[in-house]
């Protein structure tokens, strides 16, 4: 009687467990937003010209700043955006005494339209530009905050971040012994070579491609449905 019981029960207890791995997954799965919601000052101000501000370095690598500057450029006016020429604007601003991005990122941006005649101005952070080795792991992560501010009102425009994670490990090479010091060398040497810059322009690319399209590219006001996955930001 009691064996009847347990055979009955069990498909009950197979739909819980059915039900609770739907609802996991679910609360797993990344959320799914859109241009024109997340993004709709955007779509108001209709910015057709940005200015690219001297990147902030929060990384460890003094030499991320000069070489990440020449990586924004050319996937932000493929956006369909026009793009001040970064090498002018910067030795301008050296010229006017602002090195320091970061000390203009709470300030008002309306001389940046007066000086440049630029509808935005676009502040971009090197959260990572690191390596790490670990005999035979080695991953390079490039995490670059991007932030478009207005230069009539100030206010955020659009704001992501890209992030790219590279293994130089040289992946499973199998063979004992052999094949671990095989696969130390493998990540030694991929380390020493390592090139960021490559990983920078797709960290970038990954970040804009969230980005409503400007005036000059073809799908201008026809993206506000695209799809995107939202990021959460710590509260500070």
């Amino acid at each position: 009687m009691n064996q009847t019981r347990i055979v009955k029960k069990k498909p009950y207890l197979l739909l819980i467990i059915i039900t609770f791995i739907g609802f996991s997954l679910s609360a797993c799965a990344p959320k799914m937003v859109t241009k024109g919601d997340t993004f709709p000052l955007l779509y108001e101000e209709r910015p057709a010209s940005i200015l690219i501000l001297p990147p902030i370095n929060e990384s460890t690598a003094a030499e991320a700043k000069d070489y990440y500057a020449t990586t924004i450029q050319e996937p932000l006016s493929f956006s369909g955006y026009y793009v001040f020429p970064y090498e002018i604007t910067t030795e301008i601003l050296k010229m006017e005494g602002i090195y320091d991005a970061e000390l203009m990122k709470d300030l008002p941006l309306q001389k940046f339209s007066e000086y440049f005649g630029t509808d935005a101005v676009l502040f971009t952070t090197i959260k990572k530009w690191d390596l790490a080795y670990m005999v035979l792991v080695s991953n390079l992560t490039v995490s670059i905050d991007c932030e478009l501010k207005s230069t009539k009102s100030n206010a955020t425009l659009w704001r992501y971040n890209g992030t790219v994670v590279v293994d130089l490990s040289g992946g499973n090479t199998g063979g004992g012994i052999a094949g671990l010091i095989a696969k130390a060398i493998v990540a030694a040497i991929s380390s020493a070579m390592a090139d960021y810059v490559p990983h920078a322009r797709t960290a970038n690319y990954r970040a804009l491609s969230t980005m409503p399209y400007g005036k000059y590219h073809p799908l201008y006001r026809k993206d506000r449905d695209q799809q995107f996955i939202e990021q959460t930001r710590p509260k500070q």
